[in-house]
């Protein structure tokens, strides 16, 4: 994925896109600095982690922005969000997450909702944000309960 990053930053320093820029410089020292944390090569795993945790920085400072009355600043995060977002697996939707929580429920049981989510937060990984996940599989629970 590094290479993948490496061969982006040379084709956005081309076209001049200077956000595509900014953002790829931003993912790379991220990598590198992972890397050095584990003391070794990253994995399909470590890099979506490290992505869906760059995306949420930009997610939640847009946000900050937003609230702060700086839209030029919260435009330039969610540019810089869509731009991560396109390396990472393609997102579920709320049903889908759903869908996964109800079997769990129906495999687990309403006993514990910890379980239930311990067996469903590694499968939407990456791929879901894990708040609003939160929040869906508790409603499931709830509703399951009920």
């Amino acid at each position: 994925m590094q290479d993948r990053f490496q061969a982006d930053l040379k084709d956005a320093m081309r076209a001049q896109d200077d956000v595509r820029k900014m953002t790829l410089r931003s993912l790379i020292t991220s990598f590198k600095n992972a890397a050095i944390d584990k003391r070794g090569e990253l994995s399909e795993a470590d890099a979506i982690e490290i992505l869906s945790r760059e995306a949420k920085k930009r997610r939640e400072a847009a946000e900050g922005f937003r609230s702060g009355g700086r839209d030029e600043d919260a435009q330039r995060e969610e540019a810089e969000l869509t731009i991560i977002q396109s390396y990472l697996p393609s997102q579920l939707s709320e049903a889908e997450v759903r869908a996964i929580a109800q079997e769990a429920i129906a495999a687990l049981g309403t006993g514990d909702q910890g379980k239930v989510m311990g067996q469903v937060m590694p499968q939407i990984k990456g791929r879901f944000d894990g708040k609003q996940a939160s929040a869906l599989i508790r409603d499931e629970f709830n509703k399951a309960k009920a």
